[in-house]
């Protein structure tokens, strides 16, 4: 196969002066992407401002010989995710990818967790989300063309413990990106999400030692085919961990039919209804959201299936 190359691609990317992000930027810009690199440079709780790890990085994408610019503007804000994306059209006239990586990390037992540190992590990642495809998507969607990769984690799909902040969060960005990729795929605008797994800051206080090689660099070209304009898919997820690259659906059993259930009925039939033996998956693009109803709308008719 021939290089994929991102020449005269204009990519925005949040989180972009360390760990996953940094691996992100020198990829696309090392394929030709002329890449503005957001980071505020905070602390891993989200406090603090320091330009140098943005500064940092796109001066070694310069340095390489490629081009790239940096941005300290946060996403936690809509002014801040307004000033990303203008940043971008400013410097460059365009937006073709935007990556949103940015996040933040506050762990607390639920029971213990503070709505302040509730909030501050929904602000990075989920609403953080939002300032930036909400400006972006409009400018994409007028160009008929559009890449957007959503970060996600497996906190979100399956939880994890001290995280209920980050897992809602993550969860959050599934949704977010199933629309943009309905509203945008009349206009060659994709969604999809990364579900990444790496050794970076944001596993700071974490015993990694028996971990296997988890380096940015094996999750970096997942993300690079998402942001790429030959990308075959939109509204998936891909989750990349320790060199395993492998797709993340939402999945349904059968399910049974009654005209009408007492709780007693659903307790006699939990294991019938619960039999993921035959799973369905309704694909979000076309009309995943139709094809459910559709489904269940067909049994309660009597429409056989399978």
């Amino acid at each position: 196969m021939a290089e994929l190359r991102f020449d005269n691609r204009v990519a925005v990317i949040t989180g972009g002066g360390r760990g996953l992000g940094r691996a992100y930027a020198l990829l696309l810009a090392s394929r030709g992407a002329k890449v503005v690199v957001n980071d505020t440079g905070a602390g891993l709780a989200g406090d603090g401002v320091d330009p140098r790890p943005a500064d940092s990085v796109a001066g070694e994408i310069r340095a390489a010989g490629w081009d790239a610019v940096a941005c300290t503007e946060s996403v936690a804000t809509p002014a801040g995710g307004k000033a990303i994306i203008e940043a971008a059209q400013q410097h460059y006239g365009r937006v073709d990818i935007l990556i949103h990586n940015a996040g933040t990390v506050r762990r607390a037992p639920l029971a213990e967790m503070s709505y302040e540190d509730f909030d501050a992590v929904l602000d990075v990642h989920l609403r953080g989300a939002f300032h930036v495809v909400r400006p972006a998507f409009p400018l994409m969607r007028d160009a008929g063309y559009g890449r957007i990769v959503l970060t996600s984690s497996i906190g979100g799909l399956y939880g994890n413990h001290d995280v209920a902040n980050y897992a809602a969060a993550k969860a959050g960005v599934i949704g977010l990106s199933n629309v943009a990729a309905l509203e945008g795929a009349a206009a060659n605008v994709k969604c999809n999400v990364v579900v990444p797994s790496a050794v970076t800051r944001m596993a700071e206080g974490l015993d990694v030692s028996a971990y296997p090689a988890m380096g940015p660099e094996l999750v970096a070209p997942v993300v690079g085919l998402l942001a790429h304009e030959s990308c075959p898919i939109t509204g998936e997820m891909l989750i990349s961990v320790a060199g395993r690259v492998a797709g993340a659906v939402v999945a349904e059993t059968p399910g049974v039919y009654r005209p009408s259930w007492s709780i007693e009925q659903v307790a006699e039939q939990l294991d019938a209804i619960r039999d993921a033996n035959a799973p369905l998956v309704f694909p979000v693009v076309p009309d995943g959201h139709a094809d459910h109803l559709r489904y269940s709308f067909e049994m309660a008719r009597g429409v056989r299936h399978g």
